[in-house]
């Protein structure tokens, strides 16, 4: 079992500078660029889709829900396809998909046509976010993954901002016509950032055969089995309803509770991309050189959510006048947002390295359900508690980020170490080595030892 007081050894070990990636500028400009896309058309998801294939708003919604279900359902066969085919070849594919289908989308006219590719698109889209994460973990080792989950996630802010602009000065110039062109621009971003994406080489111990990958057989049986993952996945959980916040409840919250102007729900959302875009990769770095174990960084970033969350209860029941409801609201924003930037990169990492090599793909899609199932809950339950009180859903959110901070901490020592610190401790002088790895819980499966 570990000591608990070599924390401070990591610190040192954390300084030290990050190793590079092969291929990590064309990774990350790639990344940068499908965002772009993404922005183009995800905050005009409903009104995208009915100029560019003629159906009614209420057909349009239902087979986007239909739809995205199936692509939830599709996340473990994702999973599994990493696991056999290697992260790089699964990104390319979908890469690949993603472009195809919206090339396709100006020529989806009628019902079954549209369902169709919305079909393929939302299969690609909904297994996307494993796929990536299994990349990282495919082509970086120790702190590099957390720089990389920093780095990605900025510039997805950053990207998606730009897309939505974009797309704002394109339809203000040529009106709804504009549509069409935006989603052969779409599959144009999608297809460029294939190609850049595939000059990233694997890190030369991850990359496994194909027959090596397959021969990890037992698959989803041994993600079940391991119970330190499966607690780091509930932990996320109810960290990711707290991500849901800013997009579901802010807004609801300002307009039915505070009775605000809508205009400070484009404020919040304003301020949270600029930080995440502007300062995303600094507040990381300074997080990754302080030599933090990740579990403990991602409990911090949860314990901010917590303490922004209450400050919404204190909002709600004071409810001052508009100039301090608006500085009120916007110090709430940047104590979330410092917490997001912190627990994102820590908490994507830890969820990396806590994965074993041969069936990364299929622990991560188990992950990433924890991220789809606290947003398929968040509408209804927020709207659910609001209806009773406007502080209520603030309460419970306040609670569970609580409960993930407190689950972090105390799934510390039984995940593996290579997972908890980005870079390995260094021995204290005269101890006997650390092990790689923590000692599994008799209930874990031994076969989480196959990590390298």
């Amino acid at each position: 079992m570990r000591k608990t007081g070599a924390a401070g050894k990591a610190g040192k070990v954390g300084n030290t500078r990050t190793e590079r990636v092969a291929g990590e500028r064309s990774l990350l400009v790639g990344i940068g660029i499908s965002a772009v896309g993404i922005g183009m058309y995800v905050p005009f998801t409903l009104v995208f889709f009915h100029h560019v294939t003629g159906l009614s708003f209420a057909v349009v919604g239902m087979v986007l829900t239909v739809t995205g279900l199936a692509g939830l359902a599709f996340m473990p066969l994702a999973g599994a396809a990493v696991d056999r085919f290697g992260a790089k070849r699964a990104n390319l594919a979908l890469y690949a998909i993603r472009a195809v289908g919206f090339a396709l989308y100006p020529l989806a006219g009628s019902l079954p046509a549209f369902a169709a590719v919305a079909l393929v698109t939302a299969l690609a889209d909904r297994s996307f976010p494993i796929v990536q994460q299994s990349l990282i973990g495919e082509v970086a080792r120790g702190s590099a993954r957390d720089r990389l989950q920093a780095s990605v996630r900025a510039l997805q802010n950053a990207g998606m901002g730009a897309g939505a602009l974009l797309v704002s000065g394109v339809l203000a110039l040529w009106g709804n016509a504009a549509f069409d062109h935006t989603a052969l621009g779409n599959a144009a971003a999608f297809a460029l950032a294939g190609l850049l994406v595939g000059r990233v080489r694997p890190a030369r111990d991850a990359a496994t055969a194909p027959a090596e990958r397959s021969s990890a057989g037992s698959g989803y049986r041994m993600v079940l089995r391991d119970r330190p993952f499966l607690g780091l996945t509930a932990a996320n959980f109810l960290a990711a309803l707290g991500y849901s916040a800013l997009s579901v409840l802010f807004p609801l919250y300002i307009a039915t509770w505070l009775h605000g102007p809508e205009s400070l729900t484009g404020a919040a959302f304003t301020l949270n991309t600029v930080l995440c875009a502007g300062i995303g990769v600094l507040v990381a770095g300074r997080v990754r050189r302080s030599g933090a174990r990740r579990t403990r960084s991602a409990a911090l970033g949860s314990f901010l959510f917590a303490a922004a969350f209450a400050g919404q209860i204190v909002l709600g029941t004071i409810r001052p006048g508009q100039t301090g409801l608006l500085v009120a609201l916007l110090a709430i924003v940047v104590v979330y947002t410092l917490g997001e930037l912190i627990h994102s990169p820590s908490g994507g990492a830890l969820s990396v390295s806590a994965a074993p090599e041969p069936v990364r793909g299929r622990y991560l899609a188990t992950y990433q359900l924890s991220y789809s199932l606290a947003a398929a809950l968040a509408p209804s339950l927020f709207t659910a508690l609001l209806a009773v009180d406007g502080r209520l859903p603030w309460a419970l959110l306040t609670l569970t980020a609580l409960g993930s901070a407190l689950a972090l901490l105390r799934l510390e020592r039984h995940l593996p170490a290579d997972a908890v610190y980005a870079e390995p401790p260094a021995p204290v002088t005269g101890s006997a080595p650390r092990p790689d790895r923590a000692p599994a819980p008799a209930s874990g499966p031994a076969a989480v030892s196959v990590e390298a």
